[in-house]
């Protein structure tokens, strides 16, 4: 039995559902487990088991994240991800268990990764970002200020306790952007979990975290009648998030519409009433500033 693991506002257990319809797909033989943080409610669905904030409350460092962001349900769901698998791969006997953000939909066989697990700790999948000095710098520095690995699929095995409890430490003391002090809420922490976690794997496979912001060093290609990323890796799983539709429906990233079209006939299965522009997040336009900025000092040269 395979597990994996999410948390979620009662509001987006449509995209939970949708991810476990894909996961369905793949493989029958799985149990998602969906911690949902602004909800008492008992939920159901096929393959899912809930959990709620009262559940977990009484392990380590959960209620003093839970008092701390209490008022803020991103930062509560970002910082309660290691506190989660900890707790799964303690109280539920987990040898396996990987975390999934819920704009996760997957393509083909996800079993290689439980096969991983097997042998490693820690699963990471690097965020690919362009890292040229010479153009497009923006995406050279976000390397560094927000973090080499993306926070929205992590793998662990029972022996990753230890890293786990040090990333939940990190995330109480602050879960925050901010570039002055080397933060990105809970995921620039990752970049030190393959010096601390002797066990730990950077995934290698470019068809996993498929996303609008590796299009160009994870470039997609038909070969065959497939799409192949990098002529060698068929798509496991795409991150669904506001950049990845962005660069999808504007023809930046075209040869994944047809996926993205599954995914959004799935997720109206179970949010009929669905509206493109409710998947699209306007940047705040203090974010726009300071690109902006950004842009006019990188230009003479500052």
């Amino acid at each position: 039995m395979n597990h994996f693991c999410t948390i979620s506002t009662a509001s987006h257990l449509y995209k939970v559902h949708a991810l476990a319809d894909s996961l369905r797909n793949q493989h029958p033989d799985f149990v998602m487990h969906v911690l949902v943080v602004d909800d008492n409610s008992n939920f159901f669905s096929e393959n899912c088991r809930y959990w709620k904030l009262t559940d977990i409350g009484s392990s380590e460092n959960a209620q003093a994240i839970i008092n701390k962001y209490k008022n803020n349900n991103d930062k509560l769901r970002w910082s309660l991800k290691p506190v989660f698998l900890k707790y799964l791969l303690q109280r539920e006997a987990i040898d396996q268990l990987i975390y999934l953000d819920n704009d996760l939909y997957f393509f083909s066989s996800y079993q290689f990764l439980f096969d991983l697990l097997g042998k490693h700790s820690f699963l990471l999948t690097p965020h690919y970002y362009k890292h040229d000095p010479g153009k497009d710098q923006n995406w050279l520095e976000a390397n560094f200020r927000v973090g080499l690995f993306n926070a929205g699929f992590v793998g662990v095995n029972k022996n990753a306790l230890n890293t786990l409890q040090w990333w939940a430490d990190c995330c109480k003391y602050r879960c925050e952007k901010n570039s002055f002090r080397g933060l990105f809420d809970d995921q620039k922490y990752l970049d030190l979990v393959p010096v601390i976690e002797k066990d730990s794997l950077i995934l290698r496979h470019k068809g996993c975290n498929v996303a609008g912001w590796n299009t160009e060093l994870c470039q997609r290609e038909i070969i065959n009648h497939q799409i192949r990323i990098e002529k060698e890796f068929p798509i496991v799983f795409i991150h669904f998030n506001d950049t990845t539709i962005r660069e999808i429906i504007s023809g930046k990233d075209e040869i994944l519409f047809n996926f993205y079209r599954d995914y959004l006939e799935t997720l109206k299965k179970y949010k009929p009433e669905l509206k493109e522009k409710e998947l699209l997040f306007e940047q705040p336009w203090t974010v726009k500033i300071k690109f902006g900025l950004w842009k006019i000092l990188t230009e003479y040269g500052i």
